[in-house]
Order: C-alpha cells, then structure tokens, then sequence
C-alpha cells in the first residue's frame, strides 16, 4: 500500500526536498500554511503528517495541537521538521502530540526510514486498538475490586517468577492497567536500555526516557510524569495533574512498584553474574583436573621405572664384589629414599584429586540450582492481578 503523506510547510524549497527525497517512496500531499494543514488532514487522512514548526499565522506545535484534539485526525503520527535541534524544542513537539522530530537539513535516507518507523508504529497502533479498549474495560472491573496495597504486595510475588524482561513487563503493565495510564517502561539492564510499553513506543518516548535517565527522581512536563530508578525508569503519557488527590496518591504508590522492579532486576543482574563465573570456575578446575590425571599417569610412569630399577640394583648388590657393594647400597638407598616420596607424593595428590573431584560436584549443583532460578518454570499459576481480593 502506498503511504501517504501530508508535508505542512511554508517554504517552498522544503517542499522541493521533501517532493525529491520521498520520489517513489510514498504520496505527496501539500499545505503551505497551519490552516490549510488542518484542512487538507482532515480531507485526506493522511498515515504522516510532517509539520514546520516555525509558519506564519498558526505555529507548527499549535497546529499539531489541533490536529490532535480532532477527533479525525488525533491518531495520525506527526513528525516536527526545524532547525533548531535542543532538547527543550523536542519536549515542546512531544508535549503537543508529535511521535517524532527531525533537523533541518535532513538527507532523503534518514526521512524515509523515520517515516518508515512510523508508519509502522501507526499500523500497529491501529491492529491494537480493540486490545486496547477491551484491557480498558477489564481495567475498570479491576480497578473497582482492588486496593492499592493488594495490589502491591500481588506484584511483588509475581516478580519471584519473573525470570526475564519479557516476564517482568507483562507483570508490570498488568499493575498498570486498572489505573487507566498509558505508561512506557526502561529497563535498564546491564546498563542498555530495553523499552517496553503496552502500546507501541515512539521515536521521541525513547529518547526522552534516555535523556532523562539520570534526571530527579520525578520529571513533570504537561501531563507527562517520568519516574526514575537506577534499573527501571517509567513514562506516564496521561498523568491526572489536575486531580490533585489523585496524582498524590499515583506519587506514593509508584515508588513502591518500581523499588521492587529495580530489586528484581538487580537480582537478575547478580544471578546472571553469577552463573557465568560458576561456569567460567567450573571450565577453570575441569582443566585443571586434566593436568592433574596427566601428570599422575606421568608419575605412575615414573613410580614403576624406580621400581624396576630398584629391583636391577638389588641383583647387581648380591652378585657384585665387596669393593663395589658399598656404592651399590648407597645409590639403592638414595633411590628407596626417593620411592618413599614418591609414594607420599601420590597419597597427596590423590586426596587433592578428591577434594577436586567433590569441588566439580558441588559446582555443577551449583549451576543447576542457578539455572533453574533463572528458567521461566512453573508460573503458569501465578494469580493475576484482576483476582486479588481488598484487605
């Protein structure tokens, strides 16, 4: 299907980059100005909308603001182009509803694949729709039977059989739902952040996420509310700043929520720790027990050719003349000497062999206690969040 896209511009020459860079790409439909914009959206129902920000008359933030309180036309993706490229300029796109930003000059590669992703992202917004307005529903029911504390204290034991990310995200947007809030997770595991949402995430949601990550403890913006942990960090795209009552309770509960989250995924970090140096020892001593079976056929070797010499001289002291007799006796009590080491020697390293051998047993116990602690196993009767009963 070929994508259409509406280009709102009042510069004639970015009409003549975009119409040259997206040739054969997708449709083009133009506006030089906010209200023919607004117009030409609802007429045509454009998949993109690339929107100035800087027009005379209506802004672009203005006009995507618009374009978002209309029903018609409030879900279409709308990517900002400007020229200044500040963090602060992106949250004021964000906040009036865009999914993306891009700088001017911009080349024709980076606009269709950042038109690609977003086409994408519209698709699959569009196929989760009803998923959407059934989990909401379910939420309500949720909501109406449930306390904040049960709830709670429900969360923190499913996480003990969360054994992944994955896990762990379906648990938590479980916690979510009931409140009504669209919410969008960082996990930030061995320190790479893994974005998650019920919904799909969109360009600006992971950049602000990562921009904000070592930012306080709560970043408020328009109705936006981020929440950070060293671990997880949570976007909360409809916060109820004007329910005062409300948004203090939503403070109280969150940090509980993600203290446990940002717990669990310390454990996770330290098992996987773990059990790759339990292996990383275990492959240590299986080399070591290696040598050590070489170098004891080595010495057994080196035991019976003692042994046979030994037994040599003694014929030799028996049939040689006094004059050489005394010499012998020395060089067969050197060498008895030596036996006697060697048979200390091999007492000794058949303890270690031992010792290394129970070592080896006791590290593979090791290793599959730690793997079926963090194996996704028996959670198929983990209670849901929708059967928890109040206090």
């Amino acid at each position: 299907m070929t994508k259409l896209v509406l280009a709102i511009d009042d510069d004639k020459y970015v009409h003549h980059v975009i119409e040259e860079s997206l040739a054969g790409f997708c449709q083009l439909i133009h506006a030089k100005n906010g209200d023919e914009g607004l117009r030409q959206a609802q007429k045509y129902n454009p998949d993109i909308i690339l929107l100035d920000v800087e027009m005379p008359g209506k802004s672009g933030y203005q006009v995507c603001t618009e374009l978002k309180n209309i029903e018609q036309t409030k879900d279409i993706p709308v990517m900002f182009l400007s020229g200044k490229s500040e963090l602060p300029e992106r949250v004021k796109g964000y906040n009036a509803g865009a999914a993306d930003y891009i700088v001017k000059p911009f080349n024709a590669e980076e606009l269709m694949a950042r038109i690609r992703v977003l086409y994408e992202y519209r698709q699959h917004s569009i196929k989760l729709k009803n998923d959407v307005e059934r989990a909401q529903i379910t939420a309500e029911i949720a909501m109406t039977d449930s306390g904040d504390m049960g709830r709670i204290m429900r969360y923190v034991g499913q996480t003990y059989h969360a054994h992944d990310l994955q896990s762990l995200s379906n648990y938590f947007f479980e916690f979510f739902r009931p409140l009504n809030l669209d919410v969008v997770v960082a996990f930030w595991y061995q320190d790479v952040g893994v974005i998650c949402t019920d919904d799909v995430v969109c360009p600006l949601e992971q950049e602000l996420l990562e921009k904000h990550r070592y930012s306080n403890r709560f970043v408020d913006f328009s109705n936006h509310t981020i929440i950070n942990y060293p671990k997880v960090s949570i976007l909360i795209k409809n916060m109820p700043l004007d329910d005062e009552a409300l948004y203090g309770r939503y403070k109280d509960l969150f940090p509980h929520i993600l203290e446990v989250t940002n717990a669990k995924i310390q454990d996770m970090e330290v098992n996987e720790k773990v059990l790759a140096q339990a292996h990383a020892v275990g492959s240590a001593f299986n080399e070591l027990s290696s040598q050590l079976f070489v170098c004891s056929e080595t010495r057994e070797g080196a035991v019976a050719q003692l042994a046979t010499q030994l037994s040599e001289l003694r014929v030799q002291l028996q049939q040689s003349p006094a004059a050489e007799s005394q010499a012998l006796a020395l060089q067969i009590t050197q060498l008895e000497q030596t036996q006697s080491q060697l048979a200390m020697l091999n007492d000794d390293l058949t303890f270690i062999k031992h010792q290394l051998n129970h070592i080896i047993d006791s590290r593979s116990e090791l290793i599959d206690s730690l793997s079926k602690i963090a194996s996704p196993e028996h959670t198929q009767d983990v209670t849901s969040q929708t059967d928890i009963e109040l206090f």
